[in-house]
């Protein structure tokens, strides 16, 4: 059994589902009415994390900003991956309930994912504060910058549960269908966080600990929004106070599919780590282009990984109404969307490469070396179109532990094999990033071996 599917077959309470149902009509529409709200967050996300660098960067000094975006930057990616991980099994959970109608199990599923949140949240902040110090000095955070990078973790992680209240919660509505509510959330913490960096940082003259509590403030904004808009609804996906706590086996269930996507989550911020390292070795003209094409890249990684949480929450919600073929027909339109995608970009990127890397740097030698970077790379990107696709697909079924290992051993393992292996044999910037497409094509092949097999599709 791929999921716990519990019998309801209440014809009255079918109808309060079409508003927001993906079981039926045009599949590349529900798609892309996923997709483009969950991008756009993506994208104000992206803003969040930049405003609070430029306000620190620029008017309380470099010690500051290497204090947020750091060792401790390290810290707090790692921790949220894996929790954003985590969400993703109450996700795919709810999201096969509501595809089957199944409305007590969605109300147990939405309860028992908040409950974790609070009891996750309350042993994360523990941890973090405890650990804060030793993390820092693992990670070689240099003299100058331990104090700032310290205080910012410690009034960080007082945020720490509202922030997984809000990455729960946006989970549980992209599940039914909502990825709009979502976004509108975020674009008003964005704002606030904004307004608050500019009061607290510029005004207040609070430096680090003006933009966590800045952050920690925006984090209990956005928990409040979302605990709210799930308390106002009249759907099965209802929250309620008097409802929070356990039910054993949905409990059971989002950990079995959420924990292996959390792992993973950690292990991909490891080994792109341990490339960062490789690259520092090269030189700045080589660290600062590669920095300068991250940002390129990071467009493509916020296509492919809306797609990718757009397709689960289609396949998801289609497996729970028993439609496997739908699930399959979804994952070829997935597939096609995120080809064209990848094409229209990267005519984009090579024919405006050159002016957008000015807009980072004047130097013509690191533009060039960004240059040739992106060159190199951006013919492989469609090698890893598949792994974000399937991997969606296979996830929204109910299968997480046979991603997470061919992600584990094809991405992660593979590429610390190449790197330590192949690097010190051929010691150049393109054996290092010539592992993003060795490892790419490697995963996609098992994961096209995988998907065809057909032994992720368990019909129930």
């Amino acid at each position: 059994m791929n999921s716990i599917i519990f019998k309801d077959s209440s014809a009255k309470r079918a109808k309060q589902y079409e508003h927001v149902s993906i079981t039926e009509g045009s599949i590349w529409r529900a798609l892309l009415s996923f997709f483009f709200p969950i991008l756009l967050g993506t994208f104000f996300q992206q803003l969040y994390n930049t405003i609070d660098a430029v306000v620190v960067g620029k008017f309380v000094g470099k010690e500051a900003l290497a204090a947020v975006g750091g060792g401790a930057a390290i810290f707090v990616n790692l921790i949220v991956g894996f929790f954003v991980g985590l969400t993703s099994g109450a996700g795919v959970l709810i999201s096969q309930f509501y595809g089957a109608k199944h409305t007590r199990d969605i109300s147990r599923s939405v309860h028992t994912a908040l409950s974790l949140c609070i009891i996750g949240g309350l042993v994360m902040m523990a941890l973090g504060l405890a650990f804060s110090a030793p993390i820092l000095h693992a990670t070689r955070t240099p003299a100058d910058t331990f104090a700032h990078s310290l205080l910012y973790l410690r009034i960080y992680f007082f945020g720490i549960v509202p922030m997984f209240i809000y990455n729960m919660g946006s989970s549980v509505l992209r599940a039914i269908g909502n990825s709009r509510t979502p976004l509108v959330i975020l674009i008003i913490g964005c704002i606030s966080n904004i307004v608050l960096d500019m009061l607290l940082v510029i005004a207040f003259r609070l430096g680090v600990a003006g933009v966590a509590i800045a952050t920690v403030i925006c984090q209990i904004e956005s928990a409040i929004i979302t605990l709210a808009v799930l308390a106002k609804s009249k759907d099965s996906y209802r929250f309620e106070w008097r409802k929070l706590g356990f039910t054993p086996h949905i409990l059971g269930q989002i950990l079995r599919l959420g924990f292996p996507a959390g792992i993973q989550s950690c292990l991909y911020t490891v080994s792109n780590l341990i490339i960062q390292t490789c690259i520092n070795s090269f030189g700045t003209n080589d660290v600062a282009a590669w920095a300068a094409y991250g940002k390129m890249d990071a467009v493509f990684w916020m296509l492919m990984s809306a797609l990718g949480i757009s397709i689960t929450t289609f396949a998801g919600q289609n497996y729970g109404a028993h439609k496997y073929e739908r699930v399959k027909q979804g994952m070829w339109e997935s597939l096609a969307i995120a080809m064209l995608l990848t094409a229209i970009f990267s005519v984009l990127f090579l024919v405006f490469g050159r002016p957008i890397f000015y807009l980072f740097t004047s130097d013509a030698a690191v533009v060039d070396e960004g240059m040739k970077m992106l060159l190199f790379l951006l013919p492989f990107w469609v090698t890893y179109i598949s792994i974000e696709i399937l991997s969606g697909t296979i996830r929204g079924a109910g299968v997480s532990f046979v991603p997470m290992v061919i992600t584990i051993f094809g991405v992660c393992l593979l590429r610390l094999i190449w790197l330590f292996t192949a690097v010190p044999r051929h010691n150049s910037i393109y054996t290092v990033m010539a592992s993003y497409p060795i490892t790419w094509t490697v995963t996609s092949i098992a994961f096209w071996t995988y998907y065809l097999s057909g032994k992720w599709l368990q019909k129930n």
